[in-house]
């Protein structure tokens, strides 16, 4: 994000999305007009104040003006994590520590509808403030070295440490993967008049030896009719009867649209019909 009384947004692979997100041009006057390249993310925030991808995706695709009423239902704003050039001085090989101390002087009003600078600790632990991530239903932390250089793009100074949340889920269906391995597994929950309905998918977090595991459990449970009403559109999954459960951990849940960034944790030993849709948040932790 560049600022010169006029703002331009960039995305994380260099194209202009500036059209898509109008109201960020508020950045400059919440800066002074001041000429900069700042570092950081655009989020949509819930009715509790937190980020919800969920909400962000209302404004996709990128390069596309949006509307005033959806600007107005789904306002967006940045969060400066960082800042990469300040007045034409290339501050990339400033410490953190310096940067972060120059980032916490850039905002000339006490709140800006566009421009957030969030909050820093050097005296908490990261496994503490974690902890109270997940009491605040927040989506993680991350972690900077205070004398690292700014890099762009993944380095060992900056490691993300997401919340998350694990529920139980009744397995229903899946896709091949090779040699016969499960690729992915379908997901169902029982809903509150409890019936079994699509939970979601989940794909990561197998080793080569449970893929193979889990299709020998699952082998001659098959069945030809879906038993989730969702499976009926949904192609090339292999369904069996919701004989088995297993744990995966998330991100996100939102009824619906099903679990994000899902990761399968292992087969557990609760029974079918103790599994539940875990609640509608934006960031759920357990």
């Amino acid at each position: 994000m560049t600022v010169d009384r006029r703002v331009r947004v960039t995305s994380r692979n260099g194209a202009d999305i500036t059209e898509t997100f109008p109201e960020l041009a508020a950045v400059a006057a919440a800066v002074g007009g001041r000429r900069m390249v700042l570092d950081g993310e655009i989020v949509a925030v819930d009715e509790h104040g937190r980020p919800s991808f969920t909400r962000l995706q209302r404004r996709w695709p990128q390069q596309r003006r949006p509307g005033a009423q959806l600007v107005r239902e789904v306002p967006t704003r940045f969060l400066a994590f960082d800042v990469v050039n300040i007045d034409g001085e290339d501050v990339t090989p400033w410490p953190y520590r310096a940067r972060r101390e120059l980032l916490d002087t850039l905002m000339l009003v006490e709140r800006s509808p566009a421009l957030t600078v969030p909050r820093h600790w050097t005296d908490v632990a990261p496994a503490d403030m974690l902890a109270i991530c997940a009491e605040q239903h927040h989506e993680g932390i991350v972690c900077k070295r205070l004398d690292s250089p700014y890099r762009s793009g993944r380095s060992r100074d900056w490691i993300k440490c997401p919340v998350r949340a694990t529920t139980e889920a009744v397995i229903v269906g899946a896709l091949a993967g090779p040699r016969g391995e499960v690729g992915a597994l379908i997901l169902a929950a029982h809903d509150e008049a409890g019936q079994l309905v699509l939970l979601g998918q989940v794909g990561t977090g197998f080793s080569g030896a449970e893929r193979r595991r889990l299709a020998t459990v699952l082998a001659g449970t098959e069945v030809a009719a879906p038993p989730i009403d969702e499976g009926t559109s949904m192609l090339g999954v292999q369904w069996f009867k919701p004989l088995y459960v297993g744990e995966v951990a998330y991100r996100e849940y939102h009824a619906g649209k099903g679990l994000r960034h899902a990761s399968w944790k292992g087969l557990c030993t609760a029974p079918v019909s103790g599994v539940c849709l875990p609640r509608d948040a934006a960031a759920v932790a357990g």
